[in-house]
């Protein structure tokens, strides 16, 4: 049997799709974290469903979705409500299982700088910044993100917290009243990181043939490594088949992603 081609964006966005449950709730923008909620609804996760920061709930989108605010996100979705109401009476009661972060950089302890680089008052390169992802990152049960593996990206320290991860440590996030279970998964084109009992980032599993020492020399502080290193089940045909041919034809999100 041929060996399944792929790119590392199409490894990163299958494996993410994996971690949602069927009937989870998840806070979701656009792009490849979409296209993991999408692939889990087809597969494993009928139940799973979507919603947008600009009031969507329920999206069932005929097409991808361009932004929060695309107008193909309203047919055929469950409610249409106010930001406040996503934010104030889902997010913020608990109704929230997953919500999906985005960043430039990520610490040991799933701290997420989407801010600034080199500075806040002087920076080298000005970011996007929270918009609602510090909410988001407080008060989901779970968080996770998508990444490229680069030391650039892993620094032990943050430049600039936008979303709170596990801040210092197990029990920080409580003693500032962030009652959300943090940075539970990042999902990288090596492997995937998860916080051992100190909140700190460890190397949970490795994508089939990847190295530990591969992770370790592409983090900017001294990885640790579970006890028994996981291995990600191999792609599947079914998986690129509805990546590539029904979810994203066109290719907008996944054509040039290394």
């Amino acid at each position: 049997m041929p060996e399944l081609k792929y790119s590392s964006a199409e490894l990163m966005i299958i494996n993410a799709a994996r971690l949602l449950r069927d009937g989870d709730v998840v806070f979701v923008g656009v792009g490849q974290p979409n296209l993991a909620c999408n692939l889990a609804k087809r597969t494993h996760a009928p139940n799973l469903v979507m919603i947008y920061e600009a009031g969507v709930i329920g999206a069932e989108p005929e097409r991808l979705p361009l932004s929060i605010g695309d107008p193909t996100l309203v047919s055929g979705s469950l409610s249409v409500v106010s930001m406040y109401d996503i934010f104030a009476n889902y997010l913020q009661r608990g109704n929230v299982d997953v919500g999906f972060m985005g960043g430039a950089q990520i610490d040991k302890y799933g701290n997420i700088n989407a801010t600034t680089i080199g500075g806040y008052e002087h920076p080298k390169v000005r970011l996007p910044g929270s918009g609602g992802s510090q909410e988001i990152a407080a008060w989901a049960n779970r968080c996770y993100i998508m990444t490229p593996h680069q030391k650039r990206r892993f620094p032990e320290r943050v430049e600039f917290m936008t979303s709170a991860g596990f801040i210092d440590g197990k029990g920080a996030r409580e003693a500032r009243g962030l009652r959300g279970g943090g940075m539970l998964a990042v999902v990288t084109d090596i492997g995937i990181l998860e916080p051992d009992d100190s909140g700190e980032m460890r190397l949970a599993a490795l994508h089939t043939g990847r190295t530990v020492e591969e992770a370790q020399a592409n983090t900017g502080w001294e990885l640790k490594v579970a006890e028994s290193v996981k291995v990600t089940e191999p792609v599947t045909k079914k998986e690129l088949r509805i990546l590539r041919e029904e979810l994203d034809p066109a290719g907008i999100y996944l054509k040039g992603a290394a």
